[in-house]
């Protein structure tokens, strides 16, 4: 990664530790002295106020919230300014639907990582991006509309009413 983007998520890190218990990771990968890599990091115990639960930090973090019921999720899941992905694992068809159809980010993948066909839209809600790329829905954010009427030869005006 960028110098500068390995920079932030390292600063997320020290704040994560402020903010949850470091289950995993949180420094360099062993055998990779150079470079700009981060090892895959796990804090559980993360209340939803934490930055680190609420703010994009486009590295290998998680923050593990835990929560009781569905709705206890999904009102977690919705509360914060972004909306890029969302991800959920159930054996249960029905639950996994009625979680992506209530929760608000752009893409949703049930049972799977990242999998996504090339030629469907790509993007996110709320904070999280403007549009969507991909897909025929691509074409909207180069174009603008516009109607153009011309009329060829004698201009009729068509008229209302009755004729004298």
């Amino acid at each position: 990664m960028h110098p500068e983007h390995y920079a932030k998520v390292m600063n997320y890190i020290e704040i994560g530790k402020t903010e949850g218990r470091l289950v995993a990771g949180g420094s360099r990968p062993e055998g990779f002295d150079t470079g700009n890599f981060v090892a895959p990091t796990v804090f559980a115990d993360v209340k939803p106020h934490a930055r680190i639960f609420q703010e994009e930090i486009f590295g290998p973090v998680v923050a593990i919230t835990p929560f009781d019921t569905d709705e206890e999720a999904l009102t977690l899941a919705n509360n914060t300014a972004y909306g890029l992905a969302a991800y959920v694992w159930t054996n249960n068809l029905t639950r996994a639907h009625n979680f992506a159809q209530s929760i608000n980010a752009g893409m949703v993948w049930l049972n799977s990582n990242n999998v996504r066909d090339l030629r469907t839209p790509f993007g996110g809600v709320k904070a999280s991006g403007l549009g969507h790329e991909g897909g025929y829905r691509s074409i909207d954010f180069y174009t603008d509309q516009q109607s153009v009427h011309i009329t060829l030869g004698a201009v009729h005006n068509p008229t209302f009413g009755k004729h004298s």
